[in-house]
């Protein structure tokens, strides 16, 4: 029997490989600027901390978080050239508009908060291009397609650190046009690139993307998407209720893959510029480096578990993938005796302290930290003295900060393919926009809490509290990937149409 034409085909994966440019650009809209969040918001707004810098980040996740059942929804009703072109809009505008957030006498960072928003609210397409795979793929075809579309998100988080490294070469200064009020810079260049990649994808929308639907066997199925059309053809094949008991375990564990990660990213830029006494552009720079490295690591374990998932099953990698996060933060706790270099705090008039104090203090100090700036527009750096655990925290030293970059480099893209993997298998033929939605906005919402929890528990209380809660919330997730480990198996093989 012909289960589709050849022409069928090819257009079927010419528009799931738009999806997968679609999910790239997604992936750079966010990890573009991720590295120089920082230091842009202590440049543009002095008043900014570092517990701001978590509602920064989480701001992203927040819009994405309330636009991914919405769009979820609507791709559910009609056709998804709609929801997925005004997401992109949307992403393209907020770059543009936090270019200009230094134009504002005051409240910057509130503008940068906005912008880094509305980039997440147009990230919420993310849900509408994961059901639309997992609708125009077979059971058989779906892994390996979940998996290209995380290859294409981990290739954004690659590329996007290393956008941001190139465009460091600019400078903090950059170039001013004077006419439109735009400094074309280090932070300002990679959100006006993104922008650009962001009009190229709508584009590429409009002229290749087709609707296409199939079966969990591969035969082509109608679809409500296709416009003209008031209901979806259903089948017997999508004859039965969802296992909600797996849904929401899924959704779960999503939810503490995607919090553990973005504890990770979140983190980078300040425990690397307090630990290491890197400063503003060197903390961009090396960690661009080491991201990058990441990222490809994260490609190839793409490619290698889409091989691996056909002899073992999705649940056992998924299985393996959370061990090797929880090893990954096992070794970031900080276990040695050498304390980190204090940072000198801005001091009028270049004065020197009292010696009582300076005697008091230097226990704690280097050598290297002794070492007054010789004025005031000398960068400081180390680990600043407002954070009292600078004073007794032992540093975490390089080789575990690398050695745990690779270990979650391994452990993260397993679970993130193998979660979405799962998850539309469970589903099955049944309509997954909304579904997707929700698993996305599980997603964000980790996105959210994870950088404010790191933010916050980092600041007062220092990585020792923060890396062992995130050693026990992937505990308590293995504990309950045990428990509901039967139910996670596709909706066809559930009633029996195939076998697993």
């Amino acid at each position: 029997d012909v289960v589709e034409t050849q022409e069928h085909y090819k257009s079927r994966w010419r528009s799931i490989w738009i999806m997968y440019l679609t999910m790239f650009l997604s992936s750079v809209g966010f990890s573009i600027v991720i590295m120089s969040v920082w230091p842009y918001l202590q440049k543009i707004d002095p008043t900014a901390d570092a517990s701001f810098l978590g509602w920064i980040i989480a701001s992203y996740s927040i819009g994405q978080m309330v636009a991914s059942p919405l769009f979820g929804l609507w791709s559910n009703h009609r056709p998804r050239r709609e929801p997925l072109v005004v997401s992109t809009a949307i992403s393209v505008a907020a770059n543009c508009l936090y270019a200009y957030v230094h134009v504002p006498p005051s409240h910057n960072k509130y503008y940068m908060l906005t912008a880094r928003a509305l980039v997440g609210f147009g990230a919420g397409n993310v849900a509408v291009v994961r059901s639309y795979i997992a609708g125009a793929t077979s059971l058989m075809e779906r892994t390996s397609a979940m998996a290209n579309t995380s290859a294409c998100q981990a290739v954004g988080f690659i590329l996007g650190p290393v956008f941001q490294t190139c465009f460091t070469l600019i400078g903090e200064e950059g170039i001013t046009w004077k006419l439109i009020k735009l400094q074309l810079n280090m932070y300002t260049a990679p959100v006006l690139f993104g922008a650009l990649l962001g009009v190229i994808n709508i584009i590429l929308i409009f002229a290749i993307f087709r609707e296409h639907r199939v079966d969990d066997m591969g035969r082509q199925c109608k679809s409500i998407n296709f416009e003209g059309e008031e209901s979806a053809v259903l089948d017997q094949e999508a004859e039965g209720d969802i296992d909600h008991v797996a849904v929401v375990a899924i959704n779960f564990l999503f939810f503490v893959i995607l919090f553990v990660f973005a504890v990770f990213e979140t983190i980078a830029t300040p425990l690397t510029m307090d630990m290491y006494s890197w400063t503003r552009k060197e903390a961009v720079f090396y960690n661009g480096i080491i991201l990058s490295v990441v990222g490809i690591e994260s490609v190839i374990v793409f490619m290698v578990v889409k091989t691996l998932s056909k002899k073992t099953g999705e649940r056992a990698i998924l299985h393996g993938g959370l061990l090797v996060v929880l090893v990954g933060f096992f070794i970031l706790l900080p276990w040695g005796k050498k304390l980190p270099n204090i940072q000198w705090q801005e001091i009028k008039n270049n004065s020197i302290p009292r010696r009582a104090s300076m005697e008091m203090l230097m226990p704690f100090w280097s050598l290297q930290a002794t070492q007054l700036p010789s004025n005031q527009t000398v960068e400081p750096v180390g680990c600043p003295v407002t954070q009292s655990w600078c004073l007794n925290t032992p540093m975490i030293y390089l080789a575990q900060y690398i050695s745990s970059d690779v270990l979650i480099g391994l452990g993260y893209p397993v679970c993130n393919v193998m979660s979405y993997t799962l998850y539309s298998k469970i589903l099955g033929p049944k309509p997954q926009g909304v579904y997707m939605g929700w698993l996305t906005a599980s997603g964000s919402g980790a996105r959210i809490l994870g950088p404010v929890f790191v933010s916050q528990i980092y600041t007062h209380l220092g990585p020792r509290w923060a890396f062992s809660l995130v050693c026990g919330v992937v505990v308590v997730s293995l504990l309950l990937l045990e428990i509901v480990y039967k139910r996670l198996i596709a909706f066809s093989v559930r009633y029996g149409r195939l076998q697993e």
